[in-house]
């Protein structure tokens, strides 16, 4: 399905309603609606993550199918149990009954060395079409069928919503099947849930019944493993609610494809399972049944859950010290429950709180005003913290990969060069970004004040990886995001002393800035894996951002000395790159080669150029998307502009002048390609302009939806909001279900981390800031507004605004919000004393 980009190019500087209203669905005048619908072949490439955040998952497929069960502590991309099926069985009255697979019809190729197999039972019959709708963290799928006599449709989704990392980490997944029937006469229906028993393989496997209340089910588990095999745990599969349920522990034996054939014999005939099978295999099945009056429904809820307590750094891809490969590190939510049973009793229990707080995250994001690209990249990218990206060790402490390979972690250590970029886990699970900030300040931290890029794990005090010039800075400016979002003056107290160390190393002998001018020109790795050689934008404007940043942690801890040598090293700086660093139209890199021997420590990679006199891999004079990456950072920290707002905006508009493709049929990439043909996107760096080194740094004809979402969002912050549109849509527009997973940004691995950048469109499009030391709210729209609405977060709570012609309302779901003033684009409001604003108690400002 083609859409129109030409008609973005239409879109004025407007308000974000309008904005909105310009973005219709796809085919029409060219948009990205939210939530998002997918239909025919659109169904093939979706995989929709289902499982707690940094708890592992199983992927709900476009046409309603389970895939990718990557539950296992490790990516298990295409891996899915031999069976693993839902069926309706349906009787209208009298009439003669039908049954079916619940998942819609396979989609081509149908090409393999034995057809499509047997395997999930392809050849039976299944539903004629599915319309499938994401809004993350729910999908909704609704079935048509000819011969079917009532109307299906599925709910999936786990309990994700702001700021409780714990309550949304549960390792659970939740069908809820909705059954109407629009005949005259009652209707009798059954849904059943059969599971091959995924513990392992083999005939040790049970499966045993267990009833809890409203729960019965189906626990699978393999008794033969050894207690620390890599697979031992169990996986529940039960049924939640009233109806008649009915199990088997296993389907018949048998040879051939008799099992499934017997299983369907007996569910398609009376639709239910009436006497067990003996002998039986580990295919686990669970049926409900109910009668539904005419013009009626009912809900038919499952619930998975898992247990699988046994990560190894190993197993998972993790770089660990030697010998520790198969040192259990575990995992947080098997600390939480014993077994997959318990977790499954207590989302039982906790179901409607969860699914409320759920509802109203969605709901809240669905009511917003702003575009529906935006929305739809900063939901969709959250999905990233619930898949094997992201992990918690048994300790609570939160660990990302960059991203992940079919089988293992890409890229291991909670890289900081990488997860500089997003935003998510600060505005959404502000409590995982604090994990990373103790452990980047840390045990990856050295003696001399070097952060150590990658992570290892156990932590032993062991690192990985060397000094990043970008992820070191990157990561200050964070630091002071987290002071900003949570004004907790005891972390504040026991992270500056490490804060302030990680500056100074900038100055050591050999160092990124030895001589102190506030310009950076040493060897500088950085997230494009080589080192940079000379004053650049990319590193050098980090380094004012940090500067920044150290200055303003410094003023908050009562350093005053340091706070002013932070800021008279900035305002050096920056005269300096803005004098010798801008040509005109962007700001270019000053290539000076040193010799390998005067670079301090741990500064040097083995993957940069081997001559460090006349370095190779350097930018030189090409335009580079993300060369205001530190500017970008500073404005989600609230630090403002780093340099000259004129040559800030002149060089926004050459990145979309230059990096911007309309189409890539004559773009040369010998790189990884992620992006070709007709579709659109800013690439990683272009030589149009400046003439390009005889050996560039990698990956400079690339494009990365991680930088596409940050340059956007600095487009949007910088006044351009029709620019910044255009490149948030067609992103979105190439993860369309057919050619990518809407739910899948690829970088180096699936689920990147750095496309969680996108969240910082919310931000750019609202000019959202809060200071909770001050209590002080910021709120300035990028752009001319007329009414807005939108979500809001912070560490203590979350909620919804509207700002318009009535002033300023508040809401606050859950949690709270302290304040004592609120600046808006053309006046400051303080309030006659600090409120504190709690669920059902709105706030208004006229």
């Amino acid at each position: 399905m083609q859409t129109d980009r030409r008609s973005f190019l239409k879109i004025a500087s407007a308000t974000p309603a309008a904005l909105s209203a310009q973005i219709a669905p796809p085919g029409a005048s060219g948009g990205v609606p939210w939530p998002r619908r997918f239909a025919g072949v659109q169904l093939q490439q979706i995989a929709f993550p289902l499982g707690g955040i940094a708890a592992g998952s199983i992927s709900l497929g476009g046409r309603g199918q389970l895939r990718d069960w990557e539950i296992f502590n490790r990516p298990d991309k295409g891996n899915a149990p031999n069976y693993a099926l839902p069926a309706i069985w349906a009787q209208v009255g009298d009439r003669k009954p039908v049954a079916k697979i619940a998942e819609a019809r396979y989609l081509p190729p149908y090409e393999g060395s034995s057809g499509l197999g047997s395997n999930n039972m392809p050849g039976m019959p299944r539903m004629d079409t599915a319309v499938f709708t994401g809004s993350y963290p729910m999908a909704h799928i609704d079935f048509r069928d000819r011969r079917l006599p009532v109307r299906l449709s599925l709910e999936a989704f786990t309990p994700i919503f702001p700021l409780d990392a714990d309550e949304s980490g549960l390792p659970v997944a939740i069908l809820r099947y909705k059954v109407s029937n629009p005949a005259n006469v009652p209707a009798k229906v059954a849904l059943c849930y059969s599971i091959d028993n995924v513990v392992d393989k083999g005939d040790g496997r049970t499966n045993e019944e267990k009833t809890s209340g409203a729960l019965h089910g189906l626990v699978m588990s393999n008794p033969g493993l050894a207690g620390d095999h890599e697979l031992k745990g169990d996986f529940t599969l039960a049924a939640l609610g009233d109806g008649e349920v009915s199990f088997w522990r296993g389907w018949p034996k048998g040879r051939w494809w008799n099992s499934p054939m017997l299983f369907w014999d007996e569910f398609s005939a009376k639709g239910r399972l009436e006497k067990e099978p003996d002998p039986r295999n580990a295919v686990g099945a669970v049926s409900i049944r109910k009668e539904i009056p005419a013009g009626g429904s009912a809900d038919f809820t499952f619930i998975l859950a898992w247990h699988f307590p046994n990560r190894t750094p190993g197993r998972c891809g993790w770089h660990s010290d030697k010998g520790d490969e198969k040192t259990l590190i575990g995992n947080y939510y098997s600390t939480r429950f014993k077994d997959s049973w318990s977790a499954a009793e207590y989302l039982a229990t906790n179901l409607p709180v969860l699914e409320k707080k759920t509802r109203a995250f969605v709901q809240a994001m669905r009511d917003s005003t702003l575009p529906g690209a935006v929305k739809d990249a900063a939901m969709s990218n959250i999905s990233t913290l619930a898949t094997t990206t992201s992990f918690r060790t048994s300790d609570g402490e939160f660990h990302g990969f960059e991203g992940v390979n079919d089988k293992q972690g890409c890229c291991h250590g909670s890289c900081t060069h990488v997860w500089n970029y997003e935003s998510t886990t600060a505005m959404v699970y502000p409590t995982l970004a604090r994990s990373l900030r103790n452990a980047v300040f840390g045990h990856m931290m050295d003696e001399r004040g070097a952060i150590h890029f990658r992570e290892t794990l156990p932590t032993k005090g062991a690192r990985s990886g060397l000094a990043a010039a970008d992820g070191q800075m990157g990561q200050i400016m964070k630091a002071y995001l987290d002071w900003r979002l949570w004004g907790d003056r005891a972390w504040l107290k026991k992270i500056y002393p490490a804060v302030k160390k990680s500056i100074e190393f900038c100055w050591v002998p050999g160092g990124w800035d030895a001589n102190k001018d506030g310009v950076m020109e040493g060897a500088q790795h950085n997230t494009y894996d080589v080192e940079f050689y000379g004053p650049n934008p990319m590193c050098g404007i980090y380094y004012l951002g940090a500067l920044r940043a150290g200055e303003e942690l410094a003023k908050a801890s009562g350093d005053a000395a340091f706070a002013k040598e932070c800021r008279g090293l900035y305002e050096r700086g920056r005269q300096w790159i803005e004098a010798n660093l801008f040509n005109g139209e962007y700001f270019i890199q000053k290539v000076q080669g040193t010799k390998k021997s005067t670079v301090a420590k741990a500064l040097i990679s083995d993957m940069g150029s081997e001559d460090t006199e006349n370095p190779e891999y350097q930018m030189g004079n090409g335009c580079l998307v993300d060369q205001l990456i530190g500017q970008y950072q500073a404005e989600v920290c609230g630090l403002g502009p780093l340099v000259s707002e004129a040559m800030i905006e002149k060089t926004l508009k050459s990145i979309y002048q230059y990096n911007y493709k309309r189409e890539m049929f004559d773009h040369e990439c010998v790189q990884r390609t992620y992006i070709l043909n007709d579709e659109a996107g800013l690439v990683v760096c272009d030589y149009g302009k400046g003439t390009r080194p005889h050996i560039p740094f990698p990956y400079y004809g690339e494009v990365f939806t991680g930088l596409e979402h940050a340059t956007a969002s600095h487009l949007i912050y910088a006044g351009m909001a029709a620019e910044g549109m255009e490149c948030f849509v067609n992103v979105r527009m190439r993860y369309d279900g057919q050619r990518r997973n809407p739910w899948n940004e690829a970088e180096c691995g699936h689920h990147y981390a750095r496309a969680m950048s996108a969240w910082s469109g919310i931000l750019a499009l609202t000019g959202f800031v809060y200071h909770a030391p001050e209590k002080k709210l910021i709120l300035k729209p990028q752009h001319k507004l007329t009414e807005l609405k939108c979500f809001w977060s912070t560490a203590s709570g979350w909620g919804t605004f509207e700002l318009g012609s009535a002033g300023l309302r508040i809401n606050v779901e859950d949690g709270f919000l302290d304040l004592a003033e609120v600046e808006l684009a053309k006046r400051s409001v303080k309030l006659p004393e600090p409120v504190r604003i709690a669920p059902g108690q709105p706030y208004k400002i006229a």
